[in-house]
């Protein structure tokens, strides 16, 4: 099993209300994908932070294997997701991939 574990800042040009409502978009396009993608069997999206975060969102998803988690990188879905619900709002991205 690998664990996938990315988290992101948002783009400081964001409103708070606009930050409220792409968090809510990510979360949903991203957990949208259970089920969708071979491989995936589990995805949170985290958007509520402590104050003492340096980060908006964490992602925490696991896959079958290694394979199942390069499918999901170029998985329809999951680029559909990404090109519209993430990408364009945020500014910073970590990862941390990981075998359990």
């Amino acid at each position: 099993m690998i664990k996938h574990i990315i988290l992101w800042q948002l783009k400081d040009s964001l409103s708070a209300g606009e930050k409220i409502n792409v968090k809510k978009n990510i979360k949903n396009a991203l957990e949208s994908l259970a089920g969708v993608v071979p491989g995936l069997t589990a995805i949170t999206v985290q958007t509520e932070g402590l104050p003492s975060s340096n980060a908006d969102l964490m992602l925490d998803s696991t896959f079958e294997s290694f394979e199942a988690l390069k499918g999901y990188a170029i998985h329809p879905a999951h680029v559909a997701a990404a090109d519209t619900a993430v990408c364009p709002f945020t500014k910073t991205r970590l990862c941390l991939d990981f075998e359990i």
